[in-house]
């Protein structure tokens, strides 16, 4: 395969650390030298009644110029049903012509999925299991900041005169990940202005022993109304390109009005581009545990749900 752009070389690594991220186990890697991956897609992720595998070839034009190379494997998939997916995933390249779309391309296979179980057969409404898990939290944090010794200064001073939309936001701590006596802990706060995006990481600053960590890797996105637009930023603090990273996953994922931060305490020994899968998956489920994202399985209830409504409102007015 010919050498590609760096750039784009760069864009296609980025997406593909936030897919293995995003799904996990789904996310298959064929070829990583041919750059062919393949994701196993079903309806539900709890007893999935239909299933089907996107497999993709990214060209070194991908994704500036060219779209994925694509396969959709799925024995009962034939004729119009093949016709009509196949459409609708390179109208959404069309759209986005330049931009990143694999997660757009498998969001839109499980809705088609969704959609056919639903007309084939409605699904029983099931009560949902919690599981608990045992979880060890070595490096758990009693954010008992102390105040005394802030050990890192922001790059602008925060006012003294905070308006009601200054107010510090909440943070939440995300179950720490240790690898190779490395440890990778997220952190979040919503935030709706740059002012507490500030706050924020100086609060955390306070705390001495996320002060001291290795890297304090953080990307943020808040949507202007105004301007319908999105004001966004990372800071790798030394890890080079993880800022660039998480701030794509969290495109890839479209959440709105959060701060992420990623807090490394580096053991000793290296552990190569793992760190970036932990950087992504820390920050990955924060995002969930916190409702910024959904499990497939809960928004293919929430389709049943609006389907089952619009049925409702057709027998009254009839």
């Amino acid at each position: 395969m010919a050498e590609g752009d760096p750039g784009t070389d760069q864009r296609q690594n980025e997406e593909i650390e936030a897919m293995a991220a995003i799904y996990g186990d789904e996310w298959c890697v064929v070829d990583d030298c041919a750059k062919i991956f393949c994701i196993r897609v079903n309806d539900t992720a709890k007893n999935p009644k239909w299933t089907l595998c996107l497999q993709v070839l990214l060209p070194n034009e991908y994704p500036s110029t060219a779209p994925p190379i694509y396969q959709l494997n799925a024995p009962w998939l034939r004729g119009q049903e093949r016709m009509d997916l196949s459409n609708s995933l390179e109208e959404i390249y069309i759209q986005n012509i330049g931009e990143s779309i694999l997660y757009q391309w498998v969001e839109k296979v499980r809705e088609f999925l969704i959609q056919k179980s639903q007309m084939a057969e409605p699904e029983p409404e099931t009560t949902k299991k919690t599981e608990e898990e045992d979880v060890e939290c070595e490096e758990d944090l009693a954010l008992a900041c102390d105040s005394e010794s802030p050990v890192k200064a922001l790059e602008t001073d925060i006012s003294e005169n905070k308006t009601e939309t200054e107010e510090l936001p909440p943070i939440d701590h995300g179950i720490p990940i240790t690898d190779r006596r490395s440890t990778f802990q997220a952190h979040l706060a919503p935030v709706v202005c740059l002012q507490q995006v500030k706050m924020v990481l100086s609060k955390l600053y306070e705390n001495k022993k996320i002060a001291n960590a290795t890297h304090n890797i953080y990307a943020y996105r808040i949507y202007c109304e105004d301007k319908q637009t999105f004001l966004q930023d990372c800071e790798d603090d030394g890890e080079t390109a993880a800022g660039g990273r998480l701030l794509h996953l969290m495109e890839i994922l479209n959440v709105r009005n959060v701060l992420v931060i990623v807090s490394r305490w580096y053991g000793g020994i290296l552990i190569g581009p793992d760190r970036f899968k932990h950087i992504n998956n820390c920050a990955r489920n924060i995002l969930l545990e916190k409702n910024y994202i959904t499990l497939p399985e809960e928004s293919s209830k929430a389709v049943g749900k609006n389907k089952k409504v619009k049925k409702d409102k057709k027998r009254s007015e009839h």
